[in-house]
């Protein structure tokens, strides 16, 4: 939403300054040379990436419309399903904790928190790192090395729709004097017309450079940013998994390695320690409840 309302804001700032002045906004409507600029960097957006980058960087830019970011809920959960996850295998033997981690779609503790389960590289990066966990082999700190190579490998490749919207960004100025080019051969080919004439042939052509400039730096150029924005603000619940997994290995309890994980979140979104216990308390209370059942 904040995309359309900065766009609607920088159209009618720029078309109303244009007005102002003096200047006629119909010349500005000039569809063929949006259709040479935008159709151009369609085209070479297609010849650049893979089919599967383009579904991606069009899923990015919805998530990019819709401001498609973690909220408070989604730590929770994140925190909520770690805490059960370590009181498990903090009480329970390694084969009953590896059936949840082995098939976490059918796991009772898994589908609890939907939210977590939704996002299939979330579940299998929890579910991963809790099997290195239980195996025991591996050290601490050469888990920490492992997690942060697969944090800055997956947020690499979260950053990919956004190079390349970036690229296309830095193509459009180029494509626009392209048009501009187009819209001058035309109007050699009239020279013979009227004075009149040849002044709209000639505005017509130059529509071709502003609308690539404005297509790059205010359409184009900011996408990419958003997306940039909350890709990053996506990676983060890696590294809370990460504090928090870390903090248990070295000794913590599900309690405090739960603080680990709740200190990395922004201040913004952090929640406080209270609801973190409380959430901590409703997944314990209905673990128990589940057991209770099973006996």
């Amino acid at each position: 939403m904040g995309i359309i309302i900065g766009l609607i804001i920088a159209l009618t700032c720029m078309l109303g300054g244009f007005a102002a002045i003096g200047g006629k906004i119909s010349v500005l409507i000039q569809p063929w040379e949006f259709v040479i600029i935008l159709g151009s960097a369609f085209g070479i957006f297609i010849t650049s990436n893979p089919f599967s980058l383009i579904k991606d960087t069009a899923q990015a830019i919805v998530e990019a419309l819709k401001e498609d970011v973690p909220q408070q809920k989604h730590y929770l959960s994140i925190l909520g399903l770690l805490y059960v996850m370590m009181r498990e295998m903090r009480s329970k033997p390694h084969s009953e904790v590896e059936n949840h981690i082995d098939n976490p779609y059918d796991s009772p503790i898994f589908q609890s928190y939907p939210a977590v389960l939704h996002d299939y590289l979330i579940t299998h990066f929890i579910c991963d790192y809790c099997r290195l966990v239980i195996i025991g082999n591996a050290r601490s700190f050469e888990i920490e090395a492992l997690m942060d190579e697969e944090i800055r490998t997956i947020f690499n490749d979260s950053l990919k729709p956004c190079k390349a919207i970036q690229a296309v960004a830095d193509a459009l100025p180029a494509l626009g004097i392209i048009a501009a080019i187009l819209g001058v051969i035309k109007v050699m080919g009239a020279l013979n017309e009227e004075p009149e004439v040849l002044g709209h042939l000639i505005g017509a052509a130059l529509v071709g450079t502003f609308a690539g400039i404005f297509f790059s730096y205010s359409v184009f150029s900011p996408i990419a940013i958003k997306i940039r924005s909350i890709k990053s603000t996506k990676t983060q619940m890696y590294t809370i998994i990460k504090q928090t997994l870390l903090a248990y290995m070295n000794g913590a309890t599900p309690q405090i390695a739960l603080e680990y994980g709740r200190k990395t979140i922004s201040a913004k979104n952090r929640p406080s320690i209270d609801i973190v216990e409380q959430e901590a308390m409703t997944s314990q209370s209905a673990d128990t409840m589940k057991n209770g059942l099973k006996l």
